[in-house]
C-alpha cells in the first residue's frame, strides 16, 4: 500500500542557521490556512520539539535513527503524517552532521529514509556568492538528498538579497523560497540559554505571539511555493501499521509537569499508559507532597534555573525522599537525578535537593556530557534486565563532584559520560537515576518493567494495610509481636526486598 503525504524537512549548514524560527513561522502561516499538520524533529531534543508541537497545536515526535531502529522511526512518520495534510520536520545541527565520518544518523540520512525533499536554511551573514558554492557542494556531497530549495537568513538588505539569490538560481539550479533579515531584537524571536531554547513554560506567548509568527512568513516565506514543494514528495511505501491498544489503567504513575521539568518524549508518556498507567501530572514547585500514587517518573528539564525554588519547597523534597524509602518505584531522567541527590552548586551557592543519593552536584559553565550515548545494564536494578544494551543521549552541565564507592550503580557506559569513572543510573530500592535520557520506542522493555514494578508496589501497599488492620484487631497479641522474650527488639515493619530485574 502506497500513500502520497506531502512533507518537507527544514535543514541548515550548521546548528544555530534559523531552522527553527524558519520552520515555527511556517507552522504558523500554514495553520492560518487552515491546514492540518503533523510536525517532528529530527534528533534527540526536547525544547525545539514543545515549540513546534505549540505553534502546530498538535504532538511533535522525535525521529532518531541512533535511539530507535530505523524501520520504527519510518513507521512512526507514516502513522502521525497520514493524518495530516502537511508534515514538517526540523533537522537538527548541519544537513550532513551525524554520529560519525559517515554522517550516520544525520538529518541527511533521515531525509532519505522519509524521502522527503529538504528546504535548505544558510546564514548569508558577511556572504554573498560564496553561499551558492556551499549550496552546490551540498547538491554534490550526496545526490541522493532531493534539495528542493533554499532560504536565506539574515540577508542585509534588498540587494544583498538579490546578489545571493541570483547565484544559488544561476550555479546550483535551485529556486530561493524565502529570504529572512537580520532580526535583531524582534520580540519574535525566542531567548536562548545553555541547553537550547527556553522552553514555552517560562515564555509569554499569549501576545499575538502565533500572529507574529504567520505574518513573518507571509513576508519572507514564499509559503505557497513550499507548499508545492512537499507536495511533489514521492508516495511512500506504508507498512500495515497494528493498530494501537491502550489497556485498562491499573495503576497511578505521577510525573513532575511544571517549569522545571518538561523533558519527556510523548512516546514515553504513551508507553506507560499503554502499559495501563494513569498519569498523574504534578508540580513540584507548587505542591507540598506526593500524593498517592504507585510510582513516580522524574524528567529532565531546569532545575538548575530553580534550584532556590525547589529548595524552599522542602517538604516536596522529603516527601519523595520517604516514599522512595518506602518502595516507590521512581525513574529519574538527568534533571530528575539532580533532584534526588544530596546538593546542587551553583556559583557560590549550595542548594540541598532531596538527599536520596548522597552525592553532590556541581554546575558547570560548559558541558559534562553532551552527545548520544551506549550503555550496558550489568547490576541488579528495578527497570532493565542484566545485558541489555542502551542508547541514549545526555545533555548536562552538571556532574557529580565525587562519586562515593558505596553508592551502586547498574549502567556500564561504553560511550558518553554518565556520572562519570565509566558510571551511569543510581540504583537503589525500587530507583534509578540516570544522566541519560531513553527513549521508550528504543528500549521497550522499560514501560512494561515500570508499570509491573508499580503494580507490585501497589499491591504490597495493599496488603500491608490489611496485615496492619488484622494485626489491630488482634489486641494485645500485636504488642507482643514488637517485642520477643526478655525484651529483644523485633522491626515490626519488615523491608521488602527490591524487586529487580535480572538477567
Amino acid at each position: 500500500m502506497s500513500e502520497r503525504i506531502p512533507r518537507l524537512v527544514i535543514a541548515g549548514l550548521s546548528g544555530d542557521s534559523g531552522k527553527t524560527i524558519v520552520s515555527l513561522s511556517l507552522l504558523a502561516a500554514l495553520r492560518r490556512k487552515g491546514v492540518a499538520l503533523s510536525v517532528f524533529k529530527k534528533g534527540p531534543d526536547y525544547i525545539d520539539a514543545v515549540w513546534l508541537g505549540k505553534v502546530a497545536q498538535a504532538i511533535c515526535r522525535n525521529l532518531d535513527t541512533y535511539m530507535v531502529d530505523p524501520s520504527v522511526v519510518f513507521r512512526t512518520f507514516v502513522a502521525n503524517a497520514a493524518k495530516a495534510e502537511f508534515a514538517l520536520i526540523e533537522g537538527n545541527r548541519g544537513l550532513f552532521d551525524g554520529k560519525d565520518v559517515s554522517g550516520t544518523h544525520s538529518t541527511a540520512e533521515l531525509a532519505k529514509l522519509l524521502q522527503a525533499p529538504v528546504v535548505l536554511v544558510v546564514n548569508t551573514a558577511k556572504a554573498t556568492r560564496t553561499v551558492a558554492a556551499l549550496v552546490n557542494g551540498c547538491l554534490s556531497f550526496d545526490p541522493q538528498v532531493k534539495i528542493a530549495g533554499v532560504i536565506l537568513n539574515r540577508v542585509a538588505g534588498s540587494r544583498h538579497g538579490r546578489i545571493i539569490s541570483d547565484a544559488v538560481e544561476r550555479y546550483c539550479r535551485l529556486p530561493v523560497l524565502g529570504k529572512l533579515p537580520r532580526l535583531g531584537n524582534d520580540s519574535t524571536l525566542i531567548s536562548g540559554r545553555h541547553l537550547g531554547l527556553i522552553p514555552p513554560t517560562e515564555v509569554n506567548t499569549n501576545a499575538g505571539f502565533d500572529e507574529r509568527l504567520a505574518a513573518m512568513a507571509e513576508e519572507y516565506l514564499d509559503v505557497d511555493r513550499l507548499i508545492e514543494v512537499a507536495s511533489k514528495a514521492p508516495p511512500l511505501n506504508v507498512p500495515k501499521q497494528e493498530k494501537a491498544t491502550t489497556g485498562r489503567a491499573i495503576v497511578n504513575i505521577g510525573y513532575f509537569e511544571d517549569s522545571v521539568f518538561t523533558f519527556y518524549y510523548p512516546e514515553n508518556l504513551e508507553a506507560l499508559k499503554a502499559g495501563g498507567a494513569e498519569l498523574v501530572p504534578l508540580d513540584s514547585l507548587g505542591e507540598k507532597k506526593l500524593p498517592d500514587i504507585d510510582a513516580l517518573y522524574i524528567g529532565g528539564g531546569f532545575p538548575e534555573t530553580h534550584a532556590a525554588q525547589l529548595a524552599d519547597n522542602r517538604s516536596m523534597l522529603e516527601s519523595v525522599k520517604q516514599r522512595a524509602e518506602e518502595g516507590l518505584p521512581i525513574y529519574a531522567e538527568c534533571g530528575g537525578l539532580i533532584f534526588l541527590s544530596r546538593t546542587l552548586a551553583i556559583k557560590d551557592s549550595i542548594y540541598p535537593m532531596a538527599g536520596l543519593f548522597p552525592v553532590d552536584l556541581k554546575l558547570h559553565s560548559r558541558p559534562a556530557g553532551h552527545g548520544y550515548t551506549l550503555l550496558q545494564v550489568d547490576r541488579m536494578n528495578p527497570f532493565f534486565k542484566i545485558g541489555t544494551t542502551i542508547k541514549g543521549h545526555e545533555f548536562h552541565y552538571t556532574d557529580v563532584v565525587s562519586l562515593p564507592e558505596n553508592v551502586e550503580t547498574c549502567l556500564q557506559v561504553k560511550s558518553g559520560v554518565g556520572l562519570g569513572e565509566k558510571r551511569d543510573g543510581f540504583a537503589y530500592k525500587q530507583v534509578v537515576a540516570a544522566y541519560t535520557h531513553i527513549h521508550a520506542a528504543g528500549v521497550p522493555g522499560w514501560a512494561v518493567a515500570f508499570v509491573a514494578r508499580a503494580r507490585e508496589y501497589r499491591a504490597s501497599r495493599r496488603n500491608n494495610a490489611n496485615d496492619s488492620a488484622a494485626g489491630f484487631k488482634s489486641g494485645a497479641n500485636s504488642h507482643d509481636s514488637l517485642h520477643g522474650k526478655a525484651g529483644e527488639t523485633i522491626f515490626a515493619t519488615k523491608q521488602r526486598p527490591a524487586s529487580s530485574v535480572s538477567g
